[in-house]
């Protein structure tokens, strides 16, 4: 082994010392260091040529909240990301071409929404690769669709959308941007002729120099471009997603390609690969871009998303390589997989070449980590990253420099990226000036990346964001101080497009409109066409907008929107839907996609080409719907009590909206009372009772508006819960709900029931409780002998009609059953029932024996099979085995001494229910008294 030497350059701070200490261990490797591996950086020797490193803005919507940043935070965040010598240092980034429909986190805008009109301002794709590009002039962009508009014709695959990725290179050029790369449909898999036809076109229409990547999906391009020569020529890159361990959002431990794609001659590129944690996920970034090439021959890496500059309550809120989903407070967080990016772009350049006989894996095996070496193409320069992200105990490295390549001083920067820190992320060490023969060791620290370089330049920005807070309510928003065409402050479109426009239907000012005029051509599954704002924490507020009817249709507002999941259909929230018809509803709608009706009803016909104001107000568990300053409805839910706010629509119509608005509920008191009378108030278990609720106004009150009234009941009572809505209540008058119970069957308890009205009065919603309690009783308990079809049960249950007393079990009503009939002999007294049966009866401990004769009643033809079980609370006191059809009756009892609560139970045994006719014929109990 070489001799380690080691110069701390003089007048080194003493932090730099410190992080020493931690970070790098000089000379002496601990008894159980891993194996120590020897590498030759021989500048002679080449690999494939790297393209860089780069990102993805798209996917959808993931940039959003990015635009809406407060000037200093925004160029913060774009310097961390662009700036060479600052932060992630990307060299490429891939822009979605929007298609106006959801492609992950929200659907990005089209720039032609309807055939022949183009918008080259649509969106913030083109602006951010204008904020890179200013930041980093070399940086490479890379076109992709996810989705297309919808007036295309003849599907994806169509002449239509190559004119239509034409005309968005087009909008590019004027926004001063080249695209050097256009890939065809995300992870669409790919046609043949399409691509070569897009050749024929770029060609034609001057982009030559724009190079094709197939296909955004998996490795069998690279068969199909072998066998067809004029695919193979009109594709320049093999681009292939997450083929790394795991997947999306896997460890990458390995990486894989295909013998055919190594030997196509083309560049490999992991063109979409992330999916991860910002922190979390920084250990398999690294690893997917040096294992990426040792494994597979990838020679790019693009992580997804870039940022996630979304709304928290979306998916992937988190992943990327920063988070800004604050542009209210200009608070943001650069996360760890930015270092683990810079650990590699601030040392090597796109058009620098892999020397692959010093790359591999430490001590020969993927456990230990991995390296890379990169050389200039001026054959002087070279940098190599190394991670430990799997390894468990420290190693060393000892490298050997030659073939032209410096041996001056070399640098040494580091990042722990499996305990994410900012003061371990992108720390420059002491550097190392080599022996004279080139040769020089590093010792290194599991869970870290490693760059040893001989090139300068390298920096960590130092740039601090101010701290996060919620978007202050009131919020207002009349869309007249924005642009047509543009993106409305803080509106995230999940599906559609929704942007500034010149009002219709005689409004002046500005507006806000969905623009897709039909259904776009799809990447994720259709829903509602909506638009999301506010701040997750916000909970009791009233959200009104201004609305219009382009066409026949319905309208709909969205309140405490809290979890989405995929697609954009799975939104957790309160829907306000109205329709031109004047039909109305309140939803709930939970993360699965599943809605729940809370109200319907109808009020006079919106119509079209009007001006109406709806409204949707939360005021704890109350949610009040109104149109022009009417109160259509108060339903009282509590499910979800915060969350952002939204407006939408159901069709594709290009519907408007204006002065849009998030105010705080106004709290009064309210000028009613509310009344819960149960009847009777002490109710024997399992027995009905009726409860009666009313909602009185005072004479000198105010209307109440939208009354409905609830009432809930502990478990066990079995009733109707649905609201029952009563419209408006005058002063004078009252309202009177009704509830039929029947009380709980398990114990004598005193539950309280609470009632509950919901309603408006001068515009506030207002919530009144009342709290009543009964009394469930246990019954009298049986004295003497009993036949215990003469005693009243508790409960009963029965797998076919009711359990039948005296007689077997015939149809599905009461005494339509024959006499009880087992092997031939009939029984005058007992118990018909077919299984899986329990008749529930109450002892209250004055009992001291039960018997009975069981069997399968002959009606049953000699088929079906059961199981009779003698149960005192909730203990098997005795039971028989399978009993079948024509079997002997048989004799069961029991000992009932202390018992409470006795259940005879009628089970399957096994096989199903059909033909089990089970008797209890003569059921006796000997009781006290």
């Amino acid at each position: 082994m070489p001799t380690t030497i080691l110069a701390v350059r003089r007048l080194a701070p003493l932090w730099i010392l410190a992080l020493l200490a931690a970070l790098l261990a000089v000379g002496s490797a601990p008894a159980h260091a891993a194996p120590d591996t020897s590498v030759v950086v021989d500048g002679s020797q080449g690999g494939r040529t790297f393209d860089g490193i780069g990102a993805i803005s798209g996917g959808g919507g993931n940039s959003r909240l990015l635009r809406d940043y407060p000037a200093a935070q925004q160029a913060q965040i774009l310097d961390y990301l662009f700036k060479p010598g600052y932060g992630a240092n990307l060299q490429l980034l891939k822009l979605e071409i929007g298609g106006d429909a959801n492609s992950t986190d929200g659907s990005e805008p089209s720039i032609e929404h309807a055939r022949g009109t183009v918008n080259c301002d649509a969106g913030y794709e083109f602006w951010l690769a204008e904020q890179a590009k200013a930041r980093n002039p070399g940086i490479k962009f890379y076109g992709l669709a996810w989705a297309a508009p919808g007036w295309i014709n003849g599907g994806f695959w169509s002449t239509d959308t190559i004119d239509y990725l034409i005309s968005w290179l087009g909008c590019a050029k004027q926004h001063g941007l080249t695209v050097s790369y256009l890939g065809g449909w995300n992870e669409r898999g790919h046609d043949a002729g399409w691509f070569v036809q897009l050749r024929a076109a770029l060609d034609a229409h001057g982009y030559r120099d724009v190079q094709l990547v197939a296909d955004d999906s998996g490795w069998g391009v690279a068969d199909d471009m072998a066998k067809d020569p004029a695919f193979n020529d009109a594709v320049s890159i093999i681009g292939t997603h997450y083929s790394c361990e795991g997947g999306d959002g896997g460890n990458a431990h390995t990486c894989s390609s295909t013998t055919t794609a190594k030997n196509s001659g083309k560049p490999l590129w992991d063109s979409e690969n992330g999916s991860q944690d910002m922190n979390t996920g920084a250990p398999a970034l690294i690893r997917a871009i040096t294992r990426g090439y040792l494994d597979a021959s990838m020679t790019s890496y693009f992580n997804w998303p870039l940022i996630a500059a979304i709304y928290p309550n979306l998916p992937y809120g988190t992943v990327g390589l920063a988070t800004a989903n604050s542009p209210w407070s200009g608070n943001y967080t650069i996360g760890a997989s930015t270092w683990a990016t810079a650990q590699v772009t601030q040392f090597a350049q796109p058009g620098w070449t892999f020397v692959d006989s010093a790359s591999g894996y430490l001590g020969g095996s993927e456990s230990n980590g991995s390296y890379v070496t990169l050389k200039s193409p001026n054959g002087s320069d070279y940098s190599t990253v190394l991670e430990t992200t799997t390894a468990t105990a420290p190693q060393t490295v000892d490298v050997q420099v030659k073939g032209g390549l410096s041996t001056g001083t070399v640098h040494v920067w580091s990042t722990d990226v499996n305990t994410p820190d900012p003061a371990t992320s992108f720390v420059r060490g002491q550097d190392i000036t080599p022996a004279a023969d080139g040769s020089y060791s590093l010792t290194m620290q599991p869970g870290h990346v490693y760059t040893v370089t001989t090139t300068t330049g390298q920096g960590k920005g130092t740039a601090t964001p101010p701290a996060a807070h919620p978007l202050a309510l009131p919020y207002r928003d009349s869309f007249d101080g924005d642009a047509a065409g543009t993106e409305a402050r803080y509106l995230s479109d999940m599906q559609g497009s929704f942007e500034v426009q010149p009002c219709a239907a005689g409004r002046r000012g500005m507006c806000l409109q969905q623009m897709a005029p039909v259904k776009p051509i799809e990447w994720q599954d259709d829903s509602d066409l909506f638009t999301l704002a506010g701040d997750t924490t916000w909970s009791d507020y009233t959200l009104q907008t201004d609305a219009e009817l382009a066409a026949p249709g319905t309208l709909e507002l969205i309140g405490r929107a809290g979890t989405q999941n995929r697609p954009q259909s799975h939104q957790q929230g309160y829907f306000f839907q109205i329709s031109d018809t004047g039909a109305w509803s309140i939803l709930k709608s939970d993360a699965d996609g599943k809605r729940t009706a809370l109200m319907r009803s109808a009020t006079t016909p919106l119509g079209t080409g009007t001006w109406h104001t709806l409204a949707l107000s939360f005021d704890g568990p109350s949610i009040t719907a109104s149109v022009d300053g009417r109160k259509l409805g108060t339903v009282s839910d509590g499910s979800y009590t915060a969350g952002l706010g939204g407006l939408g629509l159901t069709s594709y119509d290009t519907d408007q909206f204006d002065n849009l608005s998030f105010t705080p509920v106004r709290h009064a008191a309210a000028a009613a009372d509310l009344t819960v009378t149960p009847s009777p108030s002490t109710v024997q278990r399992g027995k009905q009772l009726t409860v009666t609720t009313t909602l009185s106004v005072p004479k000198q009150g105010k209307p109440a508006d939208g009354v409905n009234m609830t009432l809930d009941a502990p478990a066990g009572f079995v009733y109707d819960s649905m609201a029952q809505v009563f419209g408006s209540v005058q002063p004078g008058h009252s309202a009177t709900a009704v509830w039929q119970l029947t009380a709980p069957t398990a114990a004598a308890s005193k539950p309280v029931l609470t009632a509950t009205a919901t309603f408006a009065q001068q515009g506030v919603a207002q919530v009144l409780r009342q709290d009543a309690q009964v009394q469930v009783t246990n019954p009298p308990p049986p004295s003497g002998v009993n036949d215990v079809s003469d005693l009243d049960f508790v409960t009963s249950t029965n797998g076919w009609g009711p359990v039948e007393r005296d007689q077997s079990v015939g149809g599905t009503n009461a005494g339509d059953g024959t006499p009880l009939t087992i092997n031939g002999t009939v029984y005058p007294k007992g118990l018909g029932t077919n299984s899986v049966s329990d008749v529930t009866i109450y002892l209250g401990g004055n009992c001291s024996k039960f018997t009975a004769t069981v069997g399968n009643d002959d009606d049953a033809g000699g088929n079906g099979s059961m199981t009779f079980s003698v149960l005192g609370d909730g203990k098997t006191l005795a039971a028989t085995g399978t009993v079948r059809g024509h079997d002997p009756a048989q004799q069961i009892s029991a000992d009932l001494t202390g018992v409470q609560t006795l259940d005879l139970v009628v089970g399957d045994a096994g096989d199903g229910n059909a033909y089990d006719h089970g008797d209890w014929a003569e059921p006796k109990l000997t009781c006290a008294g």
